[in-house]
């Protein structure tokens, strides 16, 4: 009998523990009533991202939930590959060869047995990893099946919302669809305050929140303090009913870079305490940008950034 990848990966993972753990333990990132999670594969930089290797990761630093991006979903479960697509765009005008590929690929999505997608869910959690949010990138370019594809998706994966990063002027559309299929999307922002059609501004958010009560918040703490000069907390004690997550990380104002957690000028702290007091339902999603240091690695920072979140809510 020949075993695929995906069989020997599935080995693989029954056979790892956790690093640290005992075999049978599972990652518990739930501190004090506030889930601790993570944007993957993205955060895990440079590193390889399977849906193996998301799950591996989440496990040696101890994290229990993920906002998962749907590219490792649908190439564990077999999706046809286009070359020359990042993040879910072609890099320049699609060659014919590459529009027929994204044809069979649709065509694939289409076809799609949600069975194979709650099978996917089960390897998740069976591990102790929650899938709370499913990121979909170029989702304004797709068309409405495959959109409805996707709402399909967030919901077989067990998910609590879809996130995503599209023009303001889309939102209308995209919270139309949402309300049919009442699924929350979360609208990712930057620090792009100046642009109209990007999320920065507390405006901008509640633009699109006027389309639709199903168009809510992803709510990037760092990029918020970058673009605005001004804390989020206040924001989002307004909207929380509205968030789906938060992400997590260590910006100073007025545009500037990644710090490592708690030299910027990022309330960190004290988001995740409001989230505690309250009792804020959302994750707090870790998203890692900033350079590891020489004498450490990707997966040594993120096990530090859980732990700041630990003593945050302790």
């Amino acid at each position: 009998m020949s075993l695929t990848r995906r069989d020997l990966g599935k080995i693989a993972l029954a056979a790892l523990p956790a690093a640290g753990l005992p075999a049978a333990a599972k990652p518990n990132s739930k501190f004090n009533g506030v889930q601790i999670g993570i944007n993957a594969p993205y955060s895990y930089r440079g590193m390889p991202g399977t849906a193996e290797d998301v799950l591996k990761y989440n496990l040696e630093v101890g994290l229990s939930a993920v906002e998962l991006r749907s590219q490792p979903v649908e190439d564990y479960l077999g999706a046809p590959n286009i070359p020359g697509v990042t993040s879910g765009r072609f890099r320049g005008t699609p060659t014919p060869e590459q529009a027929a590929a994204l044809a069979d690929l649709n065509k694939w999505r289409l076809g799609l047995s949600m069975d194979k997608l709650k099978t996917f869910r089960k390897m998740y959690e069976d591990a102790g990893v929650l899938i709370q949010i499913v990121k979909v990138d170029a989702i304004e370019t797709m068309s409405e099946d495959i959109v409805d594809y996707y709402f399909t998706m967030v919901k077989a994966l067990g998910a609590k919302a879809l996130s995503c990063e599209i023009p303001v002027s889309r939102t209308k559309w995209l919270g139309e669809i949402a309300a049919k299929h009442k699924v929350m999307v979360g609208y990712h922002g930057h620090a792009k305050v100046n642009d109209p059609e990007a999320f920065a501004s507390p405006a901008s958010w509640e633009r699109a929140m006027s389309f639709s009560k199903y168009n809510g918040i992803n709510l990037d703490i760092g990029h918020f303090i970058a673009g605005n000069n001004v804390s989020p907390v206040e924001f989002l004690k307004k909207y929380h009913d509205r968030v789906t997550h938060i992400h997590l990380k260590d910006r100073k104002m007025k545009d500037g870079p990644n710090f490592v957690w708690g030299q910027g000028e990022t309330p960190i702290v004290e988001v995740l305490q409001l989230l505690k007091k309250e009792k804020y339902p959302f994750q707090a999603t870790i998203e890692f940008e900033y350079k590891p240091p020489e004498d450490s690695t990707v997966l040594a920072e993120i096990g530090k950034c859980v732990q700041y979140c630990k003593k945050a809510l302790a």
